[in-house]
């Protein structure tokens, strides 16, 4: 286990996603072997059997199995907010939090469909980020922190974990983050997020640019970044991801926000992600450009825009199916079912 008190700082966080663990392909082997012997057609399943192979490849283990998901959402403030960038006030967040706690919200009904447990991680609501278009939204050492409160998610014994978040004017942070990571303006990544359209979006991507112009000079550097445009709900995510690394455990993110803020990974290490699967194509329009940009195919496209984590709950059933077929069905020997000749 990570030890979280003494990985607050940048330079560790480097060195942990230095030596992450690769693909288990002795898992991989194995579960290639039986795939090959289950009483249907080579591929007949498609992605399920992709999915059952990459559940097997990060957890380690053959067969794969999901008995205990989670869903872990991380709540924060940005202070970009005060600028007009979105159609809801700040204290909305606040809100939406007991809205979970009190199991009314869309991310709740999801779990329970799922049978995963929820997590709600409040970050500094009462402190929001500084305004980043004068000055950096965290410090390095709030920044690190956050990562390291984010990795506090991946506890013993889940083998699945579902990123979401919840943070007023985090799209507008998340565009911001993904214009520095890979280019373009505030028009480019800029998104309706909570509604804004015409001049408030225009102003949206106003903000966004004003943010990049005043932090260019730190873009070599994908936590600085995260420092000075980011949140701290996103820096947790980021955390997150890396823990699940260490640990073994599968990560499904969700919308815009939590993908980027994975995202930020790839700029240390192009396979940093391989043990994520994104489950949904935001309407939020910056997600679908961002997953060509990192070469993401997700699971879904329905036309989701929440957040909360709603999109990866909602494909928990969907991995969920991926290993009880690969682990439940019979081989041919078993069956006593003719394979081809």
């Amino acid at each position: 286990m990570l030890d979280n008190k003494s990985i607050a700082s940048f330079a560790e966080m480097r060195r942990i996603v230095a030596e992450f663990p690769g693909p288990d392909r002795d898992a991989a082997t194995t579960t290639r072997a039986r795939e090959g012997q289950l009483t249907k057609p080579a591929g007949a399943l498609g992605r399920l059997e992709e999915l059952a192979l990459w559940l097997s490849t990060w957890q380690g283990k053959a067969p794969p199995a999901i008995n205990h998901p989670r869903v872990a959402v991380f709540a924060g403030n940005h202070g970009v907010a005060a600028l007009g960038v979105s159609a809801f006030p700040a204290e909305v967040t606040r809100q939406m939090v007991l809205n979970f706690t009190h199991g009314g919200a869309a991310v709740n009904q999801l779990c329970k469909n799922a049978d995963a447990d929820l997590r709600v991680y409040e970050m500094s609501l009462d402190q929001p980020t500084r305004d980043f278009t004068q000055e950096p939204a965290l410090g390095e050492v709030d920044a690190a922190r956050a990562m390291a409160y984010g990795m506090m998610a991946v506890e013993p014994g889940i083998d699945l974990l579902c990123l979401g978040e919840m943070g007023i004017a985090n799209t507008t942070a998340a565009a911001a983050l993904a214009a520095a990571l890979f280019g373009g303006t505030g028009t480019d990544w800029a998104g309706p997020g909570t509604g804004v359209q015409g001049a408030q979006l225009s102003r949206k991507a106003e903000v966004i640019d004003l943010g990049l112009a005043r932090h260019r000079a730190s873009f070599d550097d994908p936590f600085a970044i995260m420092a000075c445009l980011g949140g701290h709900e996103l820096a947790a995510i980021t955390g997150a991801v890396i823990a699940a690394r260490v640990a073994r455990v599968p990560v499904l993110l969700d919308g815009f926000a939590s993908t980027v803020a994975a995202a930020v990974l790839l700029k240390l290490d192009p396979h940093a992600l391989d043990h994520c699967v994104v489950s949904h194509c935001s309407a939020e329009p910056g997600h679908r450009k961002l997953l060509e940009k990192i070469a993401k195919k997700p699971l879904l496209d329905f036309g989701m825009r929440l957040g909360e984590g709603s999109g990866a709950a909602l494909c928990i059933p969907i991995l969920r199916a991926a290993a009880l077929c690969h682990s439940g069905m019979a081989t041919f020997a078993e069956a006593g079912v003719s394979d081809k000749g």
